[in-house]
Parts: structure tokens; sequence; C-alpha cells
């Protein structure tokens, strides 16, 4: 194994899309192209699946050095209201968009991610989310979910929330180690993560889900399992449990809290994460796609088995919808054709919205080929396999099994007939297959590095 990390070990994308967001179609790409694919998309998918919405809220009243995302460091509440006003006049303009169908938009899966969803008061989660449903149906077994601090959520973010529907928390504990919090700027004690999973639980949530990371700062196998042990105790209905981007040359990820030599190596970081997928299948966990873990009974197991999973900017899910709106600072949004992601700062953000304009900047305007591509991968990162005929063709098709011939010969895939698929000793390289049928990477290799290690 330590030969393969050796070779394999290189940046890659984690394939929450395609193509991949690094590479914005700054040429081809408008607001009104990206509009004119949300309403081609909801026409085509709404009243059958519904839509999914993510609602991106940034702010945090500390910054946790391990973290990539877009986010705003305050401790002033203030900022709370008129984040929450714009996010609900972007909402309107996309229904303004659905109007000529004269259809509501149906909800079928809600996120709240951020940055840290619970900085805000359970009052203005619940005017923020009465706002949002006031101008759409509920889908019939909605997904809602949202990220909660341990360490900031309160009984009452929990019972607002699932007044309005929710019935998934994820809590991201990260580990438990004191060394390791404190370099990543996350002190929080188990009994934090312990209440607010019992709160959510005896409040009504059918699935609890805790995030844990591996190769963080003074990572030792000894750290990592003190860590899953711990979270055992608790039992979470799935786990997230995934590897440490170490990205300190995007600005504004601030990952700057640690010297680079105190991250163990790729061969460290790779046995903990083998370590620790054989104790947490030891002890029931089922693994489903990449980074995640679930027990027999959750949901995404469930899907995995009935081959109903889905991958996109909100990671795995159990259902699918074919377009995904993005509301928020930062938000990526997905309509299958296309993707586009919004201003990245809050006051940008504002500005856009006030001047009643959508409020993206960037995106993509995928083509037929992208398509076929996005389904290939798509299939990869949820079934471990897919397959090809003349329409699903490409041509760069015989380079990508040229390079597949060499990691089935170190035993992580299989070849036959138009098809392939990734073996168990492959599903930790799993980002390295997809990569190979990365025809916009393929082409246009970067200059820089902007992706993470692989392993």
């Amino acid at each position: 194994m330590n030969s393969l990390i050796d070779k394999y070990n290189i940046p890659g994308p984690r394939y929450n899309s395609y193509h991949t967001v690094p590479f914005w179609d700054e040429a081809s790409f408008t607001s009104d192209l990206w509009q004119e694919s949300v309403i081609k998309s909801f026409n085509e998918s709404n009243a059958e699946e519904g839509i999914s919405i993510y609602i991106h809220l940034p702010f945090c009243e500390a910054l946790c050095t391990f973290c990539a995302c877009h986010k705003r460091i305050t401790k002033q509440h203030s900022v709370e209201t008129p984040y929450l006003e714009t996010v609900l006049k972007e909402w309107d303009l996309y229904v303004k968009l659905f109007s000529d169908s004269a259809k509501k938009p149906k909800i079928k899966e809600l996120h709240l991610g951020g940055g840290t969803p619970t900085f805000f008061s359970p009052g203005n989660l619940r005017k923020l989310l009465e706002g949002i449903f006031s101008k759409a149906e509920i889908a019939e077994n909605p997904e809602f979910s949202f990220e909660g601090h341990p360490n900031n959520t309160t009984r009452a973010h929990l019972q607002t929330l699932y007044d309005l529907g929710f019935r998934r928390a994820s809590f991201g504990v990260q580990d438990y180690d004191p060394k390791v919090q404190k370099a990543i700027n996350r002190i929080q004690p188990f009994e934090n993560v312990e209440n607010v999973t019992n709160w959510a639980r005896e409040i009504g949530y059918k699935g609890v889900s805790h995030d844990l990371v591996f190769g963080l700062p003074f990572h030792t196998w000894e750290k990592m399992e003190y860590t899953i042990r711990k979270t055992l105790e608790l039992k979470p209905d799935r786990l997230a449990f995934y590897s440490y981007a170490h990205v300190p040359w995007i600005k504004g990820v601030g990952q700057r809290g640690f010297d680079e030599n105190d991250l163990p190596s790729g061969e460290e970081k790779r046995k903990l994460y083998e370590n620790g997928k054989k104790l947490l299948e030891d002890l029931g966990y089922k693994e489903v796609g990449m980074d995640h873990f679930a027990l027999e009974h959750d949901d995404l197991y469930q899907s995995m088995v009935s081959g109903d999973i889905h991958r996109n900017f909100m990671g795995y899910s159990s259902s699918k919808t074919q377009l995904m709106i993005g509301l928020g600072m930062s938000a990526i949004s997905d309509s299958w054709y296309a993707f586009a992601q919004n201003e990245k700062t809050v006051e940008d953000y504002q500005k856009r919205v006030e001047e009643g304009k959508i409020p993206v900047f960037r995106g993509h305007i995928l083509n037929d080929e992208d398509l076929k591509i996005r389904q290939h991968i798509l299939n990869l990162m949820c079934r471990l396999e897919t397959s090809w005929d003349l329409q699903t063709s490409f041509p760069e098709i015989e380079n990508a099994l040229q390079a597949l011939k060499e990691m089935e010969i170190d035993g992580l895939v299989e070849i036959s007939n138009n098809s392939i698929k990734i073996t168990e000793k492959g599903r930790a390289f799993t980002r390295n297959v997809a990569m190979t049928f990365d025809l916009r990477m393929l082409r246009n290799k970067p200059e820089t590095r902007i992706f993470s290690m692989t392993i």
C-alpha cells in the first residue's frame, strides 16, 4: 500500500461537480445563460422530483484553522437580520424566474451550511425558513438538514428547526484530542457533543451525523483511535470521515495556525484512514461512497444499496434533484446544465441583490461532452463503477483506459467490456480513478497547485 500511496498521492479534486469549480468558464458564462438553464431544469424536474436549496450562513465567532469554507468571523450578532433579509430577497428573484410555469417550487431537500448556521438565533432561523416556505410547497418526505456547532447549538435551535421539518442534524466534531483541538482553534469538550446529540434524539431527529477529520496537525493513530471510540459512545447514525485538505494558498482560508511540519505524512495519513475505516467497520458502520460511513438503518446506506445515492455540492444525499439553488454569499448552485457561484463577500453579495440581480458572478455552462463526463464521474463517486456505449463515450476514452490499465495492474480497478469498477482496494483512490475521465483538467493542466492531495 505504501508504494501505491507514493504513486497516487497527487493533487486532485473532490468531485462535488464537473467540471470542477477551480476551472471556471470565464469566457462563455453569463447570468442570462445561467437563468435560462435554471428555468429549463425547473420546468423539467420540479413537478416530479422537486428542487434542493442550500443556504450559506457564513458567520462564525472564531476562526477554525482547518476550515477551507467561505466565512466571516464576527461576534456582532447584529449582522444576522440584514443578511437574512438579503437571502429572502435573493429567493424572491428565483421565485420570479419560476412564475411563468404557474407552479410553485417544490422543496425536496434543504440544507443549512456555513460558516455556523447556529450562529443565528432560533427566532431568526424561523423567520428565514418561514419566508422561504411561504413561496413554495414542501415535497413528500422532504430531507431537511443543518450543520450545528456543538458549542453553540442550543436545545431551542434543535426544537425550532425540528418544528419546521428538519429531521437531520450534523455536528462538526473533527477531533477530541486537546493538542489537536488547540492547533485548529476548535476547542470543544465531549460533553457538548453529547448534549446536542442526546437533545436531537430526545426531540425526535431521525438522523444525527458527526464529522471527523483525519490528517490534522499532530495527528497520530492513537489520537484518532481515541476520537473514534469516543464518537462510538454516542453512536451517530452516520459519519463523515474525511481527509484534511491543506490548501493555505487559497485566499481567505486561514490555514496558518500551525506549521506544515506538524502535519502527518502521506503514508501516516493513509494509515489513519485505513485503521479508522477498519475500526468503524468493526463497530458496525458501512462505508458509503467516499469519506462517509453509516449504520445499516440509515437512509444514506440504504440509498447506496438501492442505487439512489447522489452527490452534489452538499455532499452525498439519499435522494436526487436535478436543480439545486444555492442562496447566500459564495453559495454554488447546480441546474445540471450549468453551475453558478454567488459573490464571495457579504458586501458584494448584498449589493448585487439590492440591485435586483441574481448575485452570481461566475460559473460553467456545460456542453454535451461535459454532461457525459459529469455522469461518468458521478457514477464513480456514487456507485464506484461506470460504463459507456456509443452515446456516452467521449474522444479521449482510449487515453482514459490506458491510465486505468495501470490502475488495474495495481488492483485498484477492474476493466471489462466498456465498463470499469473500483475494487475494495481501490476505494481509497476513487478521486484518482475519476481524474482519468476529467477531460477539462487533462486538457488544461493547472500551472499552479489548486487542489488538495488525494491521500
